[in-house]
């Protein structure tokens, strides 16, 4: 039986959206599939932040790539996406993590990203609202968007060049080049793009993917209280484990005025409901770093489900399991910062041609069965090192 569609994408969330922009741009006829609006699910929740990250030279790489994909397309994104390369600040609240400032230098100078390090008067100049630390990394090539436009942005652009949209068809098995849905109808595709983040398992059994639950708040608005994206150094510890909930302070400035207050993670939820326990954590974290931020008001509370890997790098390319099965998911909380580049990856896995950055870190082979690789969180057999 002939194929209806080159690719059917599951999933239009922001990944799924680039990933269908950049198979439209290469001539492929897709269709994306959602049971949800575009942009929903873990896009909407998300914090929308466009930061380049070292936890691993494989996610440097990966990030760096992807902000510059950002910015080159930011001068074409509509205002609703809002757009704003305020930079980030890692704090250092003492001279030991000041000592891990110097060091997110030297690694962000191999990789070409400018920095620079702020001393406590200097920061306290960038940011007067926070309470006195020793000093903070400027990365001026971080920023921030809203998450659900940049989404609805891509996806209209993939339509533009030909593919096809399905809302509020839910699918329930994508194998061998079938596609299914809960209304009884389905599809014939030469290549199925899981994109579904946490949800990807139910459709492609064996993912060593786990949900973990994060907690966000929104202000009203108070222009001026804060002008870069503020993230504590002691997020590198809590937000990378892989094992234990932790709260981390991580606040953004919004072009609205508004501040968007975060993060937490939490493994073991299934559902939206608040941790009120550990909400109430996060916000004592924050103002622990900006005491003002207990008096503004806040408007809205929500959660969301990353999908977190064991390797803390996303699943990007074929699966070994189905020949017609590729994945671009389990990018935990760079989904939006690496959709970019998860699509163009991808492009170049399913078409053949060379990718810019090296694929191999984030190929899903390194799960496949004969792979040492484990499901419970225990350190991976992988070709990427580490840094301590």
């Amino acid at each position: 039986m002939s194929a209806a569609f080159d690719a059917v994408v599951a999933g239009a969330g922001i990944v799924g959206a680039a990933c269908a922009r950049e198979l439209a741009s290469r001539g492929l006829k897709t269709l994306v599939v959602d049971a949800d609006v575009v942009g929903g699910g873990a896009t909407a929740a998300g914090m929308g932040h466009i930061v380049a990250m070292d936890d691993s030279p494989a996610q440097l790489a990966l990030t760096s790539y992807s902000q510059r994909l950002w910015r080159e397309l930011a001068a074409e994104l509509p205002d609703d996406a809002e757009f704003e390369p305020c930079g980030t600040l890692w704090v250092a609240a003492d001279e030991e993590e000041m000592e891990e400032v110097r060091r997110k230098q030297r690694v962000y100078a191999s990789a070409g990203l400018a920095t620079e390090v702020l001393s406590s008067d200097m920061l306290a100049r960038e940011e007067p609202h926070l309470r006195p630390l020793a000093g903070a990394l400027l990365v001026p090539s971080d920023g921030v968007l809203y998450p659900p436009c940049a989404a609805g942005y891509l996806l209209r652009e993939a339509l533009r060049m030909g593919a096809r949209l399905e809302t509020s068809k839910r699918v329930v098995s994508a194998i061998a080049g079938r596609v299914r849905f809960d209304d009884g109808s389905e599809v014939h595709t030469g290549s199925i793009v899981n994109a579904c983040g946490a949800d990807s398992p139910r459709l492609t059994p064996g993912l060593p993917i786990r949900k973990r639950r994060g907690h966000l708040v929104i202000t009203d608005r108070y222009p001026g209280i804060v002008h870069h994206q503020l993230v504590e150094l002691g997020y590198l510890k809590s937000a990378h484990s892989i094992a234990t909930d932790s709260v981390a302070f991580n606040v953004q400035p919004r072009r609205t005025g508004q501040l968007l207050i975060g993060s937490s993670r939490e493994f073991g939820a299934e559902n939206a409901e608040l941790n009120r326990a550990l909400l109430g954590a996060m916000i004592t974290r924050a103002r622990e770093y900006l005491p003002e931020i207990g008096d503004l008001q806040a408007i809205r509370v929500w959660t969301g489900f990353r999908a977190a890997t064991p390797d803390k790098l996303p699943l990007i390319g074929p699966w070994p399991e189905d020949e017609t099965v590729y994945l671009a998911t389990g990018h935990e909380g760079l989904g939006i910062t690496t959709s970019l580049a998860t699509a163009k990856l991808l492009g170049s896995t399913m078409l053949g041609g060379k990718s810019e950055i090296d694929a191999t870190p984030y190929l899903p082979s390194r799960y496949a069965p004969h792979s040492s690789a484990k499901e419970d969180g225990a350190e991976l057999q992988t070709p990427v090192s580490h840094h301590a």
